[in-house]
């Protein structure tokens, strides 16, 4: 009696002396937390019965290659719903907002997602650019709107993804339209009454040109980056996306991860479907030829192989490098005649953090972080470094020195 409890926790039950017995909570009415008492209705579905899953929730298992950047974010929304008292106990205010900045496809949306599913709290989606609207009063109407219906269903999570649309700095901006939707927008932030129980996150990739009064402690409370994802993230990123794919014996994900350099998320997502797709386009034809198919009742032998995954990364281009012009080469050592010596040093320089990551984390050392290639011209700086990324399948940018000078201030 008197127990608080929400969506997702485990309670255990006694029952006529026996040993009590663990369950897991899978609803409340009202959602969010809610206290046990003698009054408390309660149906327990029998063991056999696994509740539907639903295709729109997220949970935190969702999310991976983030897990210092999700518990963060959980730090400034999760805690305050769940345990109000600790914080009044401290004498401290809940957070009324998060600002998530980086890269598109890294994972902003899917946090917001993940933890409005996971602490039951009303999701509500808003995109920056529908806000705004031609006729005078519409988008602060809008906005108003979206967060009054916020503060009747907490607890809530507002979640306003390419916030730079609808707050960009005022001093900086020509129309009145957006220094009225960034001055609501301070003004409902700042009144917001259920504080902990309504919270803000907002979602931008360029976190510079947005209103310095948004970025002030008391409103948007903390502000955590969402970058690209290193080589284990890639891989704890490859292992959801391929959770409830029929892999064949084959499949490296540890490769592919070490292949996917500049990948984010969504790329990595994309990969796992395109290699699908190739999957699909072989067995097509035995399909078609087969008058005995019967969609969701012949059983076939499909499996998903290392070649789908290769094929399928010639495909895919990595988000993260698309505004320069990137590439694969196909130049391998085998291409480049002599420099026996250099080709041996190189190899040692790329293929050791590669393959033995973790022996430099065990012996505190940092693999290379630049090589310098000096000499004449003519003498095949360039096509030893294309033959670099070619002989380990690393993305390659030709950066023109001379071409990154520009009059404009900042620009360089």
């Amino acid at each position: 009696m008197g127990y608080p409890v929400t969506r997702g926790d485990k309670i255990q039950v006694a029952s006529f002396g026996a040993r009590g017995r663990f369950f897991s909570v899978q609803s409340t009415t009202p959602g969010g937390v809610v206290v046990i008492t003698q009054h408390t209705a309660i149906r327990i579905n029998p063991p056999d019965i696994v509740p539907e899953r639903s295709a729109f929730r997220v949970s935190y298992e969702d999310v991976g290659g983030l897990e210092k950047e999700l518990l963060r974010v959980r730090e400034m929304i999760e805690l305050p719903m769940k345990y109000p008292d600790l914080f009044a106990q401290l004498g401290i205010e809940a957070p009324k907002g998060v600002l998530l900045h980086g890269p598109p496809g890294t994972g902003k949306t899917l946090i917001a997602r993940a933890v409005a599913s996971e602490i039951a709290a009303h999701f509500i989606h808003i995109n920056g650019p529908e806000i705004i609207h031609k006729y005078y009063g519409e988008s602060e109407a809008k906005l108003r709107e979206k967060f009054e219906e916020a503060t009747r269903n907490a607890p809530s999570i507002i979640f306003i993804d390419e916030i730079d649309a609808i707050a960009p700095r005022r001093a900086e901006v020509v129309g009145d339209v957006e220094k009225r939707v960034v001055a609501q927008l301070l003004a409902l932030m700042d009144g917001l009454v259920t504080r902990g129980q309504v919270v803000v996150i907002g979602a931008t990739n360029i976190p510079e040109i947005l209103d310095p009064a948004l970025r002030r402690p008391g409103r948007f409370d903390r502000e955590v980056i969402i970058g690209v994802p290193n080589r284990i993230a890639r891989q704890a990123i490859l292992q959801i996306h391929t959770k409830y794919m029929p892999l064949a014996p084959s499949v490296d994900l540890e490769r592919l991860a070490n292949i996917t350099h500049g990948y984010v998320g969504a790329d990595m997502e994309a990969l796992c479907k395109e290699a699908g797709m190739v999957a699909l386009r072989r067995i097509l034809p035995r399909i078609q030829a087969d008058e005995a198919y019967r969609p969701f009742e012949t059983k076939l032998d499909i499996q998903v192989t290392m070649e789908d995954f290769l094929e399928a990364f010639k495909e895919i281009e990595p988000t993260a490098t698309r505004e320069f012009l990137a590439e694969r080469p196909t130049t391998r050592f085998e291409h480049v005649g002599g420099l026996r010596e250099v080709k041996q040093t190189l190899r040692s320089i790329i293929e050791l953090p590669m393959t033995h990551a973790g022996l430099f984390d065990q012996i505190g050392m940092e693999p290379p972080r630049g090589i310098l290639f000096s000499g004449p011209s003519g003498t095949g700086k360039s096509l030893l470094a294309k033959a670099l990324a070619g002989e380990y399948q690393l993305t390659f940018i030709s950066v023109d020195g001379p071409a990154l000078f520009s009059k404009w201030l900042g620009e360089s």
